[in-house]
């Protein structure tokens, strides 16, 4: 199947109210294949009472098995991972729903257009970062060199990296960013997470060891008690009990310790490849 066309949405913005209900009702058209990614992933188009967007079209029959999340689907903890952003009200997630499509049930997300000038990660020849940006750790960049690998300072960022802790995600990449025109920022790719183990895996961790938040404190007072709640109702087709006992556990552990998690030694700390 030849490379997808690009087709921006047409009216609808994933800021839109009804934007999950017209990836969830309309009519999903295939338009390509998204090469790059590790699972089946399909560029389509969704149209459905004269609105009609561009979307991402990941069946769940097109998955390959992971040894370490042999529960559920990649396509389910998606659809959680966006339940999980909209509880916090910031909206750190594309819209996303579970629905039927050309090759079965799959994963359906807003497609995102990017902003390319928005520059969130840097490589720098420094031994410290520069005002406005945070240190990730140094990175080999051939002949024997090392540069520092950076990300902005960006609350943005800063917001993802909560939302992350949260869901536990295992593979938070730089390509996993999408900043906007309209100055907002998205993440993506979110099918490794809610895992009952630890294995938070980011390029976001210049926050390490700082308080959270007041914000985000907030927040996480309210995610802890919508997982008792409507939050904890919608995640339970989606993901394990264990797996939402685990997501309560780590809220909890969050509000309790007050800082931003630090790399725990036992997996690894930054995903590869890192972009």
């Amino acid at each position: 199947m030849p490379a997808p066309e690009r087709i921006p949405p047409r009216g609808v913005t994933a800021a839109d109210p009804g934007a999950a209900d017209l990836l969830a009702r309309g009519e999903l058209t295939v338009r390509g294949r998204i090469r790059d990614a590790s699972n089946a992933a399909l560029f389509c188009t969704v149209a459905y009472d004269g609105r009609e967007a561009s979307c991402v079209y990941k069946p769940v029959a097109g998955e390959r098995p992971l040894w370490d999340f042999p529960d559920g689907t990649l396509a389910a903890r998606e659809v959680a991972a966006y339940e999980v952003s909209e509880a916090t009200g910031w909206g750190l997630v594309p819209p996303t729903v579970l629905r039927e499509g050309p090759y079965g049930e799959g994963m359906c997300q807003l497609w995102i257009d990017v902003h390319a000038e928005a520059e969130l990660l840097a490589l720098v020849e420094a031994e410290e970062p520069e005002p406005g940006w945070k240190a990730i750790g140094f990175a080999e960049v051939g002949e024997g060199r090392t540069a520092l690998l950076v990300h902005a300072d960006d609350e943005r960022l800063r917001r993802l990296a909560v939302l992350d802790a949260v869901i536990n995600n295992a593979d938070r990449k730089g390509g996993h960013l999408l900043p906007t025109a309209d100055g907002r920022l998205y993440g993506i790719d979110h099918g490794v997470t809610f895992n009952v183990e630890d294995k938070l895996r980011t390029l976001l961790w210049g926050w390490a060891g700082e308080p959270l938040t007041a914000d985000a404190t907030e927040v996480l007072k309210r995610l802890r008690d919508a997982l008792d709640g409507d939050l904890g109702e919608r995640l339970t087709p989606l993901i394990t009990a264990a797996e939402l006992d685990a997501t309560r556990a780590r809220v909890a552990a969050l509000l309790t310790s007050g800082v931003h998690p630090e790399p725990g030694g036992e997996w690894p700390a930054i995903p590869w490849p890192p972009v």
